[in-house]
């Protein structure tokens, strides 16, 4: 018996595995929870699918949530597959490399706009659509990094696209909330994920995490996973707007 046995769960952004959104669905799964996956495009697809099959995943589905029927497509997908479901996990996130590279006053207008648009309008554009077919008691889950708080070198404009996934994240809480549905997001210490390659220093963060921050390690995606079944699970049942830290206390610490 798991926790999450019954639960129905929606997990968006698996790249490959060693994806945050990874961890999460294989703790999810070891909970009991029955699961489904999107894919970017045909491109990813198909390293998407052998890991939809290693967890037995119920469907996969194209989500691009950059185009608008996409978000249609996906309701109705889920409509017909489950009917109902009770948790969505959104671990989506992009920023174009150019605007990671360079000082953040040369962010570009469009950079902005699609850093923006992906990583955080995506969150309201899915509870948009999906909101009618989540259940009493459901959560919604985002990740979120501390670079949304304090400024992290090199983060640049994600920070600001993480910042508005925050706000967005407590916002939400306060619709959803009559319906009896929670939402929280995880702040995750650096990982070694496909995603935060493109972010310059990431060996650094490492380092200054394993000697600063009070457990001495830097965490796994199995960490973030348990703190997400938590999250999906009714033990958090009084938990919503609020950003679950799980980054072995680094955020904790002065660097000074």
């Amino acid at each position: 018996m798991g926790i999450l046995d019954g639960k129905k769960v929606l997990i968006l952004g698996v790249a490959n595995e060693r994806s945050i959104a990874w961890g999460i669905a294989r703790a999810m799964k070891a909970q009991g929870a029955s699961l489904a996956m999107s894919y970017l495009n045909d491109k990813l697809k198909d390293r998407v699918i052998p890991l939809a099959e290693e967890v037995g995943a119920d469907f996969t589905f194209e989500l691009d949530v950059t185009i608008d029927e996409h978000y249609e497509n996906l309701k109705k997908t889920v409509e017909e597959k489950w009917g109902k479901f009770d948790v969505l996990v959104h671990s989506l996130a992009f920023a174009d490399k150019n605007d990671l590279k360079s000082n953040f006053t040369n962010t570009s207008r469009e950079g902005f706009k699609l850093a923006c648009d992906i990583s955080a309008f995506s969150l309201i554009g899915l509870c948009q659509h999906l909101r009618s077919l989540m259940n009493e008691g459901g959560s919604v889950i985002s990740m979120t990094y501390h670079g949304a708080q304090q400024v992290v070198p090199g983060y640049n404009v994600m920070g600001v696209a993480k910042a508005a996934l925050e706000a967005s994240s407590r916002y939400l809480a306060d619709d959803l909330g009559n319906d009896g549905i929670r939402v929280n997001a995880i702040s995750a210490g650096p990982i070694r994920t496909l995603a935060a390659s493109g972010v310059p220093g990431l060996r650094k963060m490492f380092d200054t995490v394993e000697e600063r921050a009070p457990l001495k390690r830097n965490v796994t995606t199995e960490d973030v996973g348990g703190s997400a079944v938590y999250l999906a699970s009714d033990l958090s049942s009084g938990v919503s707007g609020q950003i679950i830290y799980v980054d072995s206390g680094i955020s904790t610490i002065a660097c000074v």
